[in-house]
């Protein structure tokens, strides 16, 4: 939804954005998360490794007002594949500090979103009722929101993603935003990662007893960026080139040193 210059409100796209409850343990919450949602406009609910999707008892507690967002929504083995079409990733944490780069609250994040959700899909991400996200977990996510409470910092599924889709749904502004073209896939970063994680490894850039370490400073430095497809074939690129350089490189020294050999033992 595209109002800029003519006095009108710009929007978060509700179309575009998704909630993704990863690892869920109880029907009930799926169904009335499905019911915030679907109150507030949300396009689309995905389930990531459920353990427990009874469709009776997550359409009993949706209601009428939410049976064709629960009907048409989509289950995922991985949350790697529940997040692999998305463009942008925001992931919800209660907790705090350590690796965890909390960036934003709700309504900053709803204002964030207003052009990126224009021709991006957005996840918003939801952990399992009793721990949340992992560490794991949050690096598939760009940003990480936390919703502020005055005490008990953990609040149950349905109202966490209420809270969220509540504060996107109200999110407009009357400034131009500035255009954010389509961004590139998780399945495409994903990829990158991957990529760089072998590069690494080839040129002794990480230690081989903490592999990740590294590879989670390149995911919070790239992180910052919205990168486009093409930015990320860039990258891959370079890892290519530096790959086959080394490989090049190592060969030609098995050479130089064949033919040393052989000099020698003619002399």
């Amino acid at each position: 939804m595209k109002e800029k210059k003519d006095g009108k409100y710009q929007k978060v796209c509700m179309e575009n954005i998704s909630i993704v409850l990863h690892d869920t343990r109880i029907p009930e919450n799926i169904g009335a998360a499905a019911r915030a949602a679907a109150n507030m406009g949300v396009g689309q609910l995905i389930l990531s490794a459920p353990r427990n999707c009874d469709m009776e008892r997550v359409l009993k507690v949706a209601t009428h007002s939410a049976a064709g967002l629960v009907e048409a929504m989509t289950i995922r083995h991985t949350l790697p594949e529940a997040l692999g079409d998305f463009n942008w990733v925001v992931g919800t944490t209660a907790r705090l500090g350590g690796t965890r780069r909390v960036n934003v609250s709700p309504a900053d994040l709803a204002a964030t979103l207003i052009p990126i959700s224009s021709e991006n899909r957005v996840a918003v991400l939801f952990g399992p009722e009793d721990r949340g996200l992992t560490n794991e977990d949050l690096q598939l996510c760009h940003d990480l929101v936390n919703i502020p409470t005055a005490g008990f910092s953990s609040l149950n599924l349905a109202q966490a993603v209420m809270v969220m889709c509540y504060e996107l749904f109200k999110a407009r502004s009357r400034e131009p935003e500035f255009h954010i073209p389509r961004l590139a896939c998780r399945h495409e970063l994903e990829n990158m990662y991957k990529e760089l994680k072998e590069t690494f490894a080839k040129v002794h850039y990480i230690n081989h007893e903490n592999p990740e370490l590294r590879l989670d400073k390149a995911r919070s430095f790239l992180s910052r960026y919205r990168l486009r497809s093409r930015e990320v074939s860039i990258i891959r690129g370079l890892c290519r080139q530096v790959t086959r350089y080394g490989d090049r490189c190592y060969q030609d020294g098995l050479s130089a040193g064949a033919a040393g050999v052989s000099k020698h033992d003619s002399e």
